[in-house]
């Protein structure tokens, strides 16, 4: 027992916690709702149990503020919650974090699985889809015959252009066996090939109504149609496969069609503004031709052919005489080249050269000469100058006013008494001559 750690309860439901909500994480669980209470404080507490268990819940404000259905006892949900632990009980519990009614929430499920499936398939790719054509006289629709849809369709179509021609390949829009017809339908208007265009869808519905659009079957068949395909199922808010997988998609079914449209009357004005740059551009060209015309007709009534012919001659006698010139001009020059060359040759003559180079050498010589003695007395000057300041600086002047220099018998210059003692000889130089004399005292 003493090597045993002894936990407290509170570490102990912490560790729980901390197990499950890192094991488990996210689930997507499906019950029916019991004890459900609505706090003053906006959380939802709540159980959901099925015929063998239940399980504590809370929904908490931020979350439940999403929620488009009113919870209530007995009914079915479908929610998204993580697994917790409410620590102070102990007890186990999910949070909710997201709840939808059961029979349209696993419909969304489904619908988001196939929409991955079928989006990794390449189905919903942009490159796979078809462009609309730009002339479109004939409009094939699959839709129920009876609903609202065709209507709305068919009266935009007859309000913006009255000659397109509408083909309906009647189908069931909603229900079990809706999503065979609408494939049989459009296999059979790709089958005639009889319409440029293509419109797929119905009015507007719950999810559970449009679900025959979400069907695999029929993304299938719109994907291979070889026609361009506009979908417009439903309302602006709601989003089928088949939208994902049409050339287009349309918000609604009048939508769709004022898209495979064009507008008579703008068609009208275009055609209007069209014919009035023709007619410009007619004008303008005749217009153009008038001119050129009128000036042919000046030019050929203002010369004659034989005057012309009269022109052509007097050029030919100048461009004659021009050409006469230029050969003179040639002859002249020709005949002066042989003087030109012997001049050439006279100025290039050897004996002119050497006499350049002769007078270039002497005028060198003399140059030399003056660098010379221009050198020469520079440095005599130079020279003149240091023998100056050599004087200025020796001691020979300074003996020369007077002084005198005192050595001992080994030469060395007497500064101090201290150097010697009585008796020694003393060598002192002056400035004419040199006296030798003994120490007989030191002061």
């Amino acid at each position: 027992m003493s090597q045993q750690h002894i936990l407290q309860v509170s570490e102990l439901t912490k560790k729980v916690r901390f197990i499950l909500e890192s094991e488990l994480n996210t689930v997507w669980l499906c019950g029916e709702i019991s004890n459900f209470i609505a706090a003053s404080s906006g959380h939802w507490y709540l159980s959901l149990k099925d015929s063998k268990s239940q399980v504590r819940c809370a929904m908490f404000k931020g979350n439940n503020r999403r929620v488009i259905i009113t919870p209530s006892n007995g009914q079915q949900v479908l929610v998204r919650a993580r697994v917790s632990l409410y620590e102070p009980r102990g007890d186990f519990q999910l949070i909710i974090e997201q709840m939808e009614d059961a029979g349209e929430g696993m419909l969304r499920q489904q619908y988001e699985q196939l929409k991955q499936k079928l989006n990794a398939q390449g189905l919903f790719s942009q490159m796979h889809k078809q462009p609309l054509p730009k002339h479109i006289q004939t409009v094939g629709i699959v839709t129920s015959p009876t609903g609202a849809a065709v209507k709305d369709i068919l009266t935009v179509l007859k309000r913006r252009n009255p000659t397109i021609t509408a083909i309906i390949y009647p189908s069931l829009v909603q229900g079990q066996t809706a999503s065979a017809d609408i494939v049989a339908a459009i296999n059979k208007a790709s089958h005639r090939n009889e319409c440029d265009v293509l419109i797929v869808g119905r009015g507007g519905g719950s999810l559970e109504d449009l679900w025959c659009f979400n069907e695999e079957a029929v993304v299938n068949a719109i994907y291979h149609c070889p026609l361009p395909v506009v979908s417009a199922v439903g309302h602006e808010v709601d989003t089928t496969l088949s939208d994902y997988v049409a050339d287009v998609r349309a918000a609604t079914p009048s939508a769709a069609a004022e898209l495979v449209s064009n507008d008579v009357l703008e068609l009208h004005e275009k055609i209007s503004s069209l014919q009035k740059r023709l007619l410009a551009n007619k004008k303008q060209g005749l217009n153009l031709k008038r001119q050129k015309l009128l000036a042919l007709s000046h030019r050929l009534s203002r010369v004659h052919p034989e005057q012309q012919l009269h022109i052509q001659q007097q050029k030919a006698d100048e461009l004659n005489a021009r050409l006469t010139l230029a050969m003179l001009r040639e002859l002249l020059r020709f005949s002066s080249l042989p003087q030109q060359l012997h001049k050439r040759l006279l100025q290039a003559s050897p004996e002119k050269s050497l006499a350049d180079k002769k007078q270039r050498l002497v005028q060198f010589q003399q140059r030399l000469l003056r660098s010379h003695e221009q050198n020469l007395l520079a440095k005599q000057q130079q020279f003149a100058h240091l023998v100056e300041q050599l004087h200025i600086v020796s001691p020979l002047a300074t003996i020369a006013r007077g002084y005198s220099i005192a050595r001992d018998s080994k030469a060395n210059i007497i500064k101090s008494s201290e150097q010697v003692t009585v008796g020694d000889e003393i060598n002192i130089q002056l400035h004419h001559g040199a006296l030798v004399t003994k120490v007989v005292e030191k002061r």
